[in-house]
């Protein structure tokens, strides 16, 4: 049985953990196939859009048990490569160049948070919960703590990452983990109405903009000007954006919406 689940819905690439009687957590297999995918979907150009999902209740608990009991054994540099493995992964699915939509319809911990932080846009159940639980066991969220703490911020940071503590999904919206939460039984609707919403923009501008986040965060405006500038013009005169203000003015759909 495959620990994840790829399939092609026409521009849509479902990714689903598929270890429900682990809670779908992460191993070197879910890991690998991870990264693979990633890699393999950033340069696919008929995939508009990513939903991560999992099978059975839980989203993702994190490390598997298994897997942290071999780590007890391992050198420094056994860990250190295992951490590089994680890293690489989280680093290919937080560059993809389309959304990623994370669907998260149970316990999200440790590594399960991370992953929902690379997501663009997060739609939890009304009955998920959430932890950075790490400190709990001794070690700390440290691959992880990047993406993490570009989405909650500093404040949450120092108190979810220092006390380990549940919180439920109100909070995970609160603090900008989650974007929308919803009725467990609402969650598949919730999560098409979103995909539908990015199938409606333009590919490479949503590519653009997704990269023009990342360059230019946390960044004095003045510092950027000649970035954004050259990012609108050079959008404008592309065969999309032509297309995008000839269909606005023309009141019709563009040709990548149609």
């Amino acid at each position: 049985m495959s620990s994840v689940l790829i399939e092609h819905d026409g521009p849509i690439l479902r990714i689903t953990l598929n270890r429900p009687d682990v809670r779908n957590a992460f191993d070197e297999d879910v890991i690998r196939a991870l990264t693979h995918v990633a890699t393999a979907a950033a340069e696919d150009s008929s995939v508009r859009v990513v939903v991560l999902a999992a099978k059975g209740t839980a989203f993702c608990a994190g490390a598997d048990i298994g897997w942290m009991a071999k780590a007890i054994a391992y050198s420094r540099q056994e860990n250190l490569s295992d951490a590089e493995d994680l890293a690489r992964m989280m680093e290919r699915l937080d560059t993809l160049p389309v959304p990623v939509i994370g669907r998260i319809q149970g316990a999200a911990l440790g590594g399960g948070v991370g992953l929902a932080a690379i997501c663009d846009i997060v739609v939890a159940a009304d009955v998920a919960v959430f932890a950075l639980s790490e400190v709990k066991l001794g070690i700390l969220p440290a691959v992880v703590a990047p993406y993490v703490l570009r989405k909650i911020g500093i404040s949450a940071a120092r108190e979810l990452f220092l006390t380990g503590i549940r919180f439920d999904a109100a909070r995970a919206r609160q603090i900008g983990l989650v974007h929308e939460v919803v009725p467990a039984d609402a969650l598949d609707s919730a999560v098409a109405r979103r995909v539908a919403d990015v199938l409606t923009a333009g590919p490479a501008g949503v590519a653009r903009a997704k990269s023009l986040i990342r360059e230019i965060a946390g960044v004095h405006p003045e510092d950027v000007i000649g970035v954004t500038t050259n990012a609108i013009a050079d959008q404008r005169v592309s065969a999309e954006g032509q297309e995008g203000l000839r269909a606005f003015l023309e009141k019709r759909k563009p040709g990548w919406s149609a």
